[in-house]
């Protein structure tokens, strides 16, 4: 039976949706095709009716994960309350795709960096826009500093064994952004904001 073309954008959304996941979760090189497809509920051979290859699909999973909500509205008080948490840090199936995948991209394709590329400067623009309603001066200078701050920091606090010091990097990350933003983004009240897929 033919697949309708409705059916065929819900599919193709639905593998992008589970290779975000996934890949955000364990990396590029440890999940497989099948896997992703198996996890989306379809089967192997259908995944060349939607990409040409894994390294297709990557990419397109970036372009897809970094464009749908990577950032958010409202002010960037808020962004960095829900982000500089240990929730976000648990959770990075469900969290950032710039944290989660920045690091592995550099490996990947000159189609994977263009869309990691496209959407770290929709993040940025997103950030300088907030900061620039909060009244924050130098909002462009701010927003690359504030931003690559939120992101290592969550890299970090991820890729240690101590728990405390995690919880730190996390406290001081928001404590300095303060800082230099003249925000206060207390860890308080994170359940209002939500990331690419809600950490």
């Amino acid at each position: 039976m033919k697949v309708s073309r409705e059916q065929m954008a819900e599919n193709r959304r639905r593998i992008l949706d589970v290779a975000s996941g996934l890949f955000k979760d364990r990396g590029f090189d440890a999940v497989s095709v099948a896997e992703v497809m198996k996890a989306a509920g379809l089967t192997h051979g259908g995944f060349y009716g939607h990409f040409s290859s894994k390294d297709d699909l990557v990419a397109r999973t970036l372009a897809h994960a970094l464009g749908t909500n990577s950032v958010g509205e409202g002010s960037f008080n808020d962004l960095a309350r829900a982000y500089l948490t240990p929730r976000h840090r648990d959770n990075p199936a469900r969290g950032c795709p710039t944290a989660g995948l920045a690091d592995a991209t550099r490996h990947q394709t000159p189609a994977a960096k263009a869309a990691m590329t496209d959407g770290l400067r929709t993040q940025i623009a997103l950030v300088e826009h907030a900061l620039v309603e909060d009244g924050t001066p130098d909002a462009r200078r701010a927003a690359i500093g504030s931003w690559a701050a939120c992101v290592g920091a969550l890299i970090l606090s991820r890729a240690i064994n101590d728990q405390e010091l995690s919880d730190e990097i996390l406290d001081q990350t928001r404590a300095w952004i303060e800082s230099r933003t003249g925000l206060a983004v207390s860890a308080d009240l994170t359940d209002n904001v939500t990331f690419p897929d809600g950490p």
